[in-house]
Parts: C-alpha cells; sequence; structure tokens
C-alpha cells in the first residue's frame, strides 16, 4: 500500500479529534517562548498512532498573549457525546504535551476524562476568536 492509499483508506477527519498548533508570530518561537523545543513538541503530536488525531499546524489563533496555543476539537463522535472545543494556552511544557497527547489518544473531548493538569492550560477565548476558529 502506497502513502497515497494509506491516506485514502484512513478515517474521514470528522472522525477523528483534531489538535490545531498555533505556529505564527508568537507561539511556536524562540523569541516568544524561550527554552523549549517548539519543533520537538509539535513532532510528538504529530508521533501518534495513524489515525488517532489529525494534527494541523496554523499560523496565528489571535490568542499571542497566552502562546503556546492548542485548540483540541472532538470527533464527530465526541461531540455527540457533549464534547466542545477546548483551548489551551501557555503550553511550554513538555509534559503538558504528553498529557494533551494521550488524552487526546483516548479519544479526546466528549470521549475521555482530560487530566487534571489540563485545568491550568484551559482557558475561554473571546467570542470573536472563538468563531473566527470555528468558521
Amino acid at each position: 500500500m502506497n502513502r497515497r492509499s494509506e491516506r485514502a483508506a484512513a478515517a474521514p477527519p470528522a472522525a477523528l479529534p483534531m489538535v490545531t498548533v498555533c505556529r505564527g508570530c508568537c507561539c511556536g518561537t524562540s523569541a516568544k517562548v524561550p527554552r523549549l523545543d517548539h519543533e520537538a513538541q509539535l513532532a510528538d503530536l504529530r508521533a501518534m498512532p495513524a489515525g488517532a488525531a489529525v494534527i494541523r499546524r496554523t499560523d496565528c489563533l489571535n490568542a499571542c498573549e497566552r502562546a503556546n496555543v492548542m485548540v483540541i476539537q472532538p470527533s464527530a463522535e465526541g461531540r455527540e457525546a457533549g464534547g466542545r472545543p477546548v483551548w489551551l494556552g501557555q503550553v511550554n511544557d513538555p509534559g503538558a504535551a504528553t498529557e494533551i497527547t494521550a488524552w487526546v489518544r483516548n479519544g479526546g473531548p466528549g470521549l475521555a476524562d482530560p487530566p487534571d493538569i489540563l485545568d491550568l492550560y484551559a482557558f475561554t477565548p473571546s467570542r470573536r476568536v472563538r468563531h473566527e476558529f470555528e468558521d
């Protein structure tokens, strides 16, 4: 099976949780968040087993004061179970990324209880930012 057929055989994106990682002007830069290997953090998320989640990188989530920002969106099944997008800010500890990865691998919002440590990172962005992101 070649890579193209592997991707075609993969579950559709809505069937999986989606992790959006901000890597724009502030998030993902050593100037804003020194002493963190930003590329390693992204690589750890992308190392999840195939079919566990969709990982995407974006330029800006408009919450620069909370760099590094991630949004975990539930899968279709997770949304049906009541899961909603979870915004995480100041994810600057390698241990936090490990906890996020484990939670998403177990189903993410709506399907798995988030680890307690995520309470330190969760925030609610403005309605404008949420609206722009969800469109």
